[in-house]
């Protein structure tokens, strides 16, 4: 089998959360560059349909399912609604997060802690169970979490913690998880961005100047990734070229975490 050949993902069926914008819409365009067919989800139906035209471009099958994945039953739901639409999922990408809030942990409320923990990591595990049991049944399957630099490391500039707490869970369950479904032949990985310039970070860089100063200042490269540039690793990693790889994390930063 030629390199080339090992990334091709034609007859594979992908599902991404949080597909139709970011990261995520980026890395369920390129699996479909790949030759992925695309299940991706989110809350917002115009996103979805703006999403799935542009994914479609590259002549693949796109099924959109809309739902909440920010609380346990509704994860549950859309993992659930996705298999019914797809069928088979081959590859899973639990990609949906994110920090919508910046507020001091002795500020912080246990509330607003356990929506960010079921947002970033919950999700995470339901879908993973939910997808993840019918690829151990048939003993093959990709799946790639999610995580964050800030599962590694601590943000200059941002304050409150679950953010970095529930990613920090997302590495950890990504290697137990690993370890769990090795036997069957189902890779466990991650991908640990660093600062991406996708819009929801360029409207907290709009709105916090002195945050987007503080972390350029941070990047060894001098720059903030481009979201395209995420693309390539997911193809990797869902491709038949990482068989050999599980449980790890990759990290993807600019060089952020070598200071």
């Amino acid at each position: 089998m030629g390199i080339i050949s090992l990334f091709d993902l034609s007859g594979k069926t992908a599902f991404v959360t949080g597909g139709s914008k970011g990261l995520g819409k980026v890395m369920a365009s390129a699996l479909a560059e790949a030759g992925a067919n695309i299940v991706i989800a989110s809350r917002d139906y115009t996103n979805l349909q703006n999403a799935a035209r542009d994914i479609r471009k590259f002549g693949r099958d796109v099924k959109t399912v809309r739902g909440d994945l920010s609380t346990p039953q509704g994860a549950e739901n859309v993992a659930r609604k996705a298999l019914e639409e797809a069928g088979r999922i081959d590859i899973l990408i639990n990609n949906v997060g994110g920090r919508p809030f910046s507020i001091p942990t002795e500020d912080l409320s246990p509330e607003d802690w356990q929506r960010l923990m079921d947002l970033n990591l919950t999700s995470c595990f339901i879908c993973s169970k939910v997808i993840g049991k019918e690829m151990v049944k048939r003993r093959k399957g990709k799946i790639i979490n999610i995580a964050s630099m800030s599962g590694i490391i601590i943000n200059r500039g941002i304050f409150g913690r679950a953010y970095e707490t529930a990613k920090a869970g997302v590495i950890a369950f990504t290697k137990a998880l690993a370890a769990d479904w090795a036997p069957y032949n189902v890779n466990v990985n991650a991908i640990a961005p660093g600062y991406f310039l996708t819009e929801i970070n360029e409207r907290w860089f709009s709105e916090k100047p002195e945050l987007k100063k503080i972390a350029e200042e941070s990047i060894p490269m001098g720059r903030f990734g481009q979201p395209e540039e995420i693309g390539g690793l997911a193809v990797y990693l869902a491709s038949d070229a990482s068989n050999y790889m599980t449980g790890s994390t990759i990290v993807i930063d600019g060089g952020y975490t070598l200071w």
